[in-house]
């Protein structure tokens, strides 16, 4: 008879890992069913096996990745749960089962397995920083505190999702221009080693004076045939070396200061950073954590350095006494007007969160109807720069032809 290890759990919630031999699978559950046993998943033994050899199972845990999507869906169906009146344990197996991303069914095991040993939801967290972020513990420590896990469980949720949605929006709006500007380097660079030797070939056999637009053209076009090797290891080692430069101290101070100060970009980057500051610390308050603690995790949430600052010090003058308004009207270089008037309202009336979730809405909002203008005006733009380019080869090829015509009458 064969043999099947099941994995389950007892009448107390507690994991159990049992081998039995039994006819087929229908007779497993039978035998776990006697054990007062609930089973989650069954294999049978089959001897030596490929899967033996190699972890498979293991090897797609480290190669996938959770994705935003997939842990505000996490997120809702755990509050949805726990509000209907189910167990932590039982409402991650239930999001176990469901799931099909191997790294989410291996972080979700682990946790309930914590649980189950006594430790509490936010401590489990805490073990995988590279799913559940400072923001996502808080809350759930908070929730647990408060008693009101499922509430901050739905909170959190949507405030995830309008983040999530609010950066969807802002990427997809420079997908386009990005593309468009890739596939004419590519074009550019293409016509420049294959075309352009062709045709500046005839210009050169005439010992004539050319324009300097076309001369210039011509370099460039011998450059890259004589090094194609080099252009296009120079090319690679431009992008990787301004992604690398962007993620340095330095590359993330430029870029933060850049970035507030481009014309239309910057004033979305402002209302952005605003967005995601108010919608951040009311998420935190609203659940219960103390205001310190949220100018702390919302510091880690935004992405800017001098916003970072901000909050920094914010924190250090909100421990001395001095109101939060105070720091957000005094920067109204970075934040606008409106932020530090309504948090000010919100000390004023005791209804700080609600405040400042009004005001997430009313930013997320404003960045969305900027977006959607973005997309408009950079089209135009895009068919300028495109019709600039193509008016520049042009001249470059026809300006010669009228050179050496005057030059034969």
């Amino acid at each position: 008879m064969p043999k099947f290890t099941y994995i389950g759990e007892d009448k107390e919630g507690k994991k159990v890992e049992k081998v039995v031999t039994a006819d087929d699978r229908y007779s497993v559950y039978d035998i776990a069913r006697a054990d007062g046993h609930r089973i989650v998943s069954i294999e049978e033994d089959t001897g030596r096996s490929f899967s033996k050899l190699i972890n498979v199972e293991q090897i797609n845990y480290y190669l996938s990745r959770v994705s935003a999507d997939e842990l505000v869906m996490l997120t809702r169906n755990l509050g949805s749960m726990l509000k209907a009146g189910l167990t932590v344990t039982r409402a991650l197996s239930v999001i176990e089962r469901q799931s099909t991303n191997p790294r989410l069914k291996g972080v979700i095991k682990k946790i309930t397995e914590q649980i189950n040993q006594g430790n509490q939801f936010n401590e489990a967290l805490r073990d995988f920083p590279e799913v559940f972020s400072d923001l996502y513990i808080a809350m759930v420590r908070a929730g647990e505190e408060s008693g009101n896990l499922a509430e901050s469980l739905q909170t959190l949720a949507q405030q995830m999702e309008r983040s999530s949605n609010l950066t969807k929006k802002i990427k997809g709006a420079m997908i386009y221009p990005a593309i468009v500007v890739t596939i004419m380097v590519i074009i550019g660079i293409l016509m420049m080693i294959f075309v352009m030797p062709q045709i500046t070939g005839v210009f050169k056999n005439m010992n004539k004076d050319l324009p300097a637009p076309t001369q210039f053209l011509i370099s460039v076009s011998d450059f890259f045939v004589a090094h194609t090797a080099v252009t296009i290891a120079a090319l690679i080692a431009l992008v990787i070396g301004t992604i690398y430069f962007f993620r340095t101290r330095v590359g993330k101070i430029t870029s933060s200061f850049l970035v507030v100060r481009l014309p239309v970009i910057g004033t979305m980057a402002k209302e952005t950073n605003a967005a995601r500051t108010a919608r951040t610390l009311s998420s935190l308050l609203n659940s219960g954590v103390d205001v310190i603690q949220a100018i702390e995790i919302t510091e880690e949430v935004v992405q800017n350095v001098f916003y970072k600052k901000i909050l920094r010090e914010a924190k250090e003058r909100v421990e001395k006494g001095t109101a939060l308004s105070e720091v957000f009207i005094e920067r109204s270089d970075l934040y606008p007007i409106l932020v530090g008037e309504m948090i000010l309202v919100g000390e004023e009336t005791g209804q700080i969160s609600g405040m400042l979730g009004e005001l997430a809405i009313f930013y997320e909002t404003e960045v969305e109807r900027k977006t959607k203008d973005l997309s408009t005006i950079i089209e135009p733009l895009l068919m300028v720069v495109i019709g600039g380019t193509v008016g520049f080869f042009a001249l470059a090829m026809i300006s010669p032809i009228y050179s050496i015509s005057d030059g034969m009458n």
